[in-house]
């Protein structure tokens, strides 16, 4: 279902990801690393949202293979969370002002705007749907339920620092370690299975 440049990208995409994950860890769980250290679960999740949200999306947005309304949806959401992510490392890395709810609030933006345009292409999807169609939704729809885990994951964590994100000694991860962050960390970790798995299958059937 996909070009295949789009798959070739993806599959290094997948494999830089990894590797940035892997070095991430290493360099946030070492010795006093600004924002303190990270889960496995937690750097799971993170490594998720990003290849997800800031590779796939894009990716297939400009993948001609598409159907272009899923296209004009997918596309709209990346542009959005680029423009998101570059205000949030400067929130957190300059000006250190970062606080969940800004992210909470621009998550239900994008659900609001990934919803828009859905009603907007609704014509595409009022008829009998081909095998594209079913796929380019699922991964609309993982995107919408991906951003739903995402609100609720900012909610707990907000709640468990009691706000405590800003400033030199502002708290951005959850660790392995600290009482506060255990049911964040079982929850990510119960949820990280199946959107692991459904990513892969959507992944799987998109590079046939």
């Amino acid at each position: 279902m996909l070009s295949s440049s789009t798959r070739v990208l993806l599959a290094v995409a997948l494999l830089v990801c990894a590797g940035a994950a892997v070095a991430f860890r290493h360099r946030q769980n070492g010795q006093g690393a600004q924002g303190g250290r990270i889960s496995g679960p937690k750097l799971a999740w993170l490594l998720y949202a990003v290849f997800l949200w800031f590779l796939v999306c894009p990716l297939v947005a400009l993948d001609a293979a598409v159907p272009v309304e899923a296209r004009i949806v997918l596309g709209a959401f990346a542009v959005s969370m680029w423009l998101r992510g570059a205000a949030e490392l400067y929130m957190l890395y300059v000006s250190r002002n970062w606080r969940p709810p800004y992210g909470v609030g621009h998550d239900l933006g994008c659900i609001a705007l990934v919803g828009a345009g859905l009603a907007y292409t609704g014509e595409r999807w009022a008829g009998v749907l081909d095998g594209r169609d079913v796929w380019a939704l699922a991964l609309v729809g993982l995107v919408l339920v991906s951003l739903v885990v995402e609100v609720a994951y900012a909610a707990l964590f907000h709640q468990a620092v009691e706000g405590r994100t800003t400033g030199e000694d502002g708290v951005w991860f959850a660790d392995a370690e600290q009482a506060r962050f255990r049911r964040i960390n079982r929850l990510t970790l119960a949820l990280n299975v199946p959107l692991y798995g459904a990513l892969a299958v959507w992944l799987v059937f998109g590079m046939r």
